[in-house]
């Protein structure tokens, strides 16, 4: 089974997004009043949590978290549940966290593989979305303030002579497991500045303006790692909203097993047999963030031989 046909982090969530219900301020003004309805509330990009998990509000004490807050966002419905998200983030710490009946604040990217996948996914939406908003308060064009609106899933510039409509935005970027020419069974990994000395990595970078997918390939190997490459091909991507990135994920093979990297965004970049990477596993060592698409391009690859 390749990349494409399993579900990543932070995707696959059985969470129905519901866009028709995101232009019916009446019906979505309703459903935050239901009894079923959960709200997610979030502070300063991180989940609020209770000795059970990732705190999921409903009833009295979403109320008075709205009340406080002013604005949700609706994420959609989990079967006939409604699921708001609110972001806490004006609010000290410790009040946040009292307020939400929690006891810290986490990572969402520090609970997976504790949570269920499709909480995670939840989560990284209800985070993205959030994060979007705080920096969104005021149009990019006139400087007026922006106001949010379509449940929580575009602001609206307030200029008299502007009125721009303001959407999230997605931050591609290609992440892409390099094969060495030939027979030869070898990847290539490289150490980014300020990794640990002993860390390696798949490559990937943002696409530019202008490019597909893979250009931004192509261009990427050669810039940091002088590696030019042929046989580009898709193999998955991933939702990776921290804050704003979606990652592509890729294979491609380096026609020479010269590198040259460019000393700033890499260190340092070799070859890796899969007897090499195996045995970085055996002693401890993990391919990647085990939340990543890099961990699963790797583990993909050591399963061929």
């Amino acid at each position: 089974m390749d990349t494409a046909e399993r579900v990543l982090a932070y995707g696959g969530g059985s969470l129905d997004r519901a866009g028709p219900l995101r232009t019916d301020p009446t019906r979505l003004g309703a459903l935050l009043t239901e009894s079923t309805t959960v709200l997610l509330p979030l502070w300063r990009d991180r989940c609020l949590v209770d000795g059970h998990g990732p705190i999921r509000l409903s009833a009295e004490r979403a109320a008075l978290v709205r009340s406080a807050v002013g604005e949700t966002v609706f994420l959609g419905l989990d079967g006939e549940a409604a699921v708001f998200a609110a972001d806490l983030s004006a609010l000290p710490e410790r009040s946040a966290v009292e307020m939400a009946g929690a006891v810290r604040s986490v990572d969402v990217r520090a609970l997976v593989g504790r949570i269920e996948p499709g909480d995670a996914s939840v989560l990284a939406y209800a985070r993205g979305l959030l994060h979007w908003h705080r920096q969104q308060r005021f149009c990019g064009t006139c400087g007026a303030p922006a106001v949010a609106g379509g449940g929580g899933h575009l602001r609206t510039c307030t200029g008299t002579e502007c009125g721009r409509l303001l959407f999230p935005r997605i931050e591609p970027a290609i992440i892409v497991l390099v094969e060495a020419p030939g027979r030869s069974g070898r990847c290539l990994l490289a150490r980014h500045a300020g990794a640990a000395e002993d860390a390696y990595s798949t490559l990937a970078g943002f696409v530019e303006i202008g490019e597909s997918l893979e250009d931004a390939v192509r261009r990427e190997m050669g810039e940091e790692a002088g590696v030019t490459v042929t046989d580009v091909t898709y193999q998955g991507s991933q939702a990776w909203p921290f804050p704003a990135g979606l990652m592509v994920g890729f294979r491609a093979t380096a026609t020479s097993d010269a590198v040259r990297v460019d000393g700033e965004e890499l260190l340092e970049a070799r070859w890796f047999t899969r007897a090499e990477l195996r045995d970085r596993v055996a002693s401890g060592r993990p391919l990647g963030r085990v939340d990543s698409i890099d961990h699963r391009l790797l583990t993909d690859w050591l399963e061929e031989d």
